[in-house]
C-alpha cells in the first residue's frame, strides 16, 4: 500500500474544535467514532427546503456563496456532526466545461449538450477555473462561517468532486441511467475516445479540488458513484486509474501547511478493495455490501505501518426503521469494524458514515437516534 500519512497534525488540530474526523482520516486514535453523512445538508430537512425555495432552485442554491454556505451549516446546527462537506454538485465541472447542467424539481441532473462522438470528445478540455469561482468562494464562506469566537473552527471542512469516471457517465448520458448504455458502447468501442475523456477529466478535477484546498478545504473526497457499473478489468483501466490520476497531481498541504486528508469512495467496488488500496489515498469509503472487520483485515493496516482509514458504511434505509432498530444496526456495523486503534502513533481507524446518499424521505428526528448511538456505542467500545 502507497501512503505518506503524517503521524501528528498539531498545527491543524489546534485551529478547530473538534479535528476527531482529521485524525481518524489519518489513523490516529480518537475518543469515540467521528461522523458525517453523505448528501447531508438535503431534502430531508425542512430547512433545506425552505433555503432551496428562497433561491428557485437547485443550481440557484449552489451557485450563490451565501445560500451554498446557509444549507451547509443546517445540519451541523442540528445534530454534533464531526466534519462538514460542502455543499455543490459532483457534476459541476463538466458544466465549467460548457455542457450545460440543470435540475428540474424532482428529477436528477441533465446535461443540454452530451459528449457522444469524436468531434465532442476533441472539444473537451480543462475548463478555465475562473467558471467555478463560486465554488472557491462557497468553501471561504464555510470557513469563515465555521470558525467560533475563540479563533478555531468548529468542525473541518470537506470539499468533493466526482470521480472522473463518474463525470464521463454523465457527460455521455446526458443524465442519469439505469443501463448506462451509451457510454458503454462507447468504452467497448472506441476506448481512445472514452481515455482521452476520462484524461481531460481527471485533470480537471485534480485542479478543482486544488482549488477548493486553496480556498480552504481541509480533506477532499473523490466520489466514484459509477464504478461499481463496470467489469472487472474494465473498473481498473477506465475508473481507479483516473481516480490515481486525480491523486497524483492532488496537493498534499494547505495553505498554512495543514495536511489534507484525501478520500476515496466506490459505490459496488468492495469487490476490488485489494485493488484500491494501492491507491494513494488515506481514507477509503466503502458502501453497506463490504463487512467493516473484513475490510479492515484486508487494506486497515496494522499498529504504526501502512494501511487506510475505513468510512461508512450503514445502509441508508436503515434510517426509516424505528429509533431503537437504528441504535441496534447502527451497534452492528461499530463491531463489526471492532475496537479502532487506541495507541499513540497510528493503526485502523473508522469514520462512521452511510453507504450512499442519505434519502430525501428520511425524518430528521431518526438522523438524531443514528448520531447518538454513533457517538455514544463507540465510546463504549474504547472502555
Amino acid at each position: 500500500m502507497t501512503s505518506s500519512t503524517p503521524t501528528a497534525l498539531d498545527s491543524t488540530f489546534s485551529h478547530l474544535q473538534n479535528p476527531t474526523f482529521l485524525q481518524a482520516c489519518l489513523r490516529q486514535a480518537t475518543d469515540y467514532t467521528p461522523l458525517w453523512m453523505m448528501r447531508q445538508a438535503g431534502r430531508y430537512l425542512p430547512e433545506y427546503r425552505a433555503s432551496r425555495a428562497k433561491a428557485g432552485s437547485f443550481m440557484g442554491l449552489a451557485t450563490n456563496r451565501d445560500y451554498a454556505t446557509e444549507v451547509t451549516l443546517q445540519p451541523l446546527d442540528r445534530y454534533p456532526l464531526d466534519a462538514a462537506i460542502l455543499f455543490s454538485d459532483i457534476l459541476t465541472v463538466p458544466d465549467a466545461m460548457g455542457l450545460g447542467l440543470s435540475f428540474a424539481l424532482g428529477e436528477g441532473p441533465k446535461f443540454a449538450h452530451p459528449v457522444r462522438d469524436e468531434a465532442a470528445v476533441a472539444q473537451l478540455e480543462v475548463p478555465d477555473m475562473a467558471k467555478l469561482q463560486y465554488v472557491f468562494d462557497a468553501v471561504s464562506s464555510i470557513r469563515k462561517a465555521l470558525t467560533q469566537a475563540d479563533g478555531r473552527g468548529r468542525v473541518p471542512l470537506i470539499g468533493f468532486s466526482g470521480s472522473p469516471w463518474t463525470l464521463a457517465c454523465y457527460m455521455v448520458e446526458g443524465a442519469g441511467s439505469d443501463d448506462y448504455r451509451l457510454v458503454k458502447t462507447m468504452l467497448y468501442s472506441r476506448p481512445d475516445l472514452m481515455h482521452r475523456m476520462l484524461t481531460v477529466n481527471a485533470d480537471s478535477v485534480a485542479a478543482y479540488l486544488n482549488a477548493q484546498i486553496d480556498a480552504g478545504a481541509q480533506a477532499v473526497m473523490i466520489f466514484d458513484s459509477w464504478g461499481g457499473v463496470l467489469a472487472d478489468g474494465a473498473f481498473q483501466e477506465f475508473s481507479m486509474a483516473y481516480t490515481a490520476r486525480v491523486l497524483a497531481q492532488l496537493k498534499r498541504v494547505g495553505p498554512q501547511g495543514e495536511v489534507i486528508p484525501r478520500i476515496v469512495f466506490t459505490k459496488g467496488g468492495g469487490l476490488w478493495l485489494k485493488d484500491m488500496a494501492t491507491l494513494d489515498c488515506d481514507v477509503l469509503g466503502l458502501d453497506w455490501t463490504v463487512n467493516l472487520g473484513a475490510a479492515r483485515a484486508l487494506v486497515g493496516g496494522l499498529e504504526n505501518g501502512p494501511g487506510k482509514a475505513l468510512q461508512g458504511n450503514i445502509d441508508p434505509n436503515v434510517l426509516f426503521a424505528p429509533p431503537a432498530q437504528i441504535a441496534t444496526e447502527v451497534a452492528r456495523v461499530l463491531d463489526s469494524f471492532g475496537t479502532p486503534y487506541q495507541g499513540s502513533g497510528t493503526g485502523p481507524t473508522h469514520i462512521f458514515n452511510l453507504g450512499h446518499g442519505i434519502s430525501q424521505h428520511t425524518p430528521p428526528e431518526h438522523v438524531a437516534a443514528l448520531v447518538d448511538a454513533v457517538h455514544s456505542h463507540s465510546r463504549q467500545l474504547r472502555r
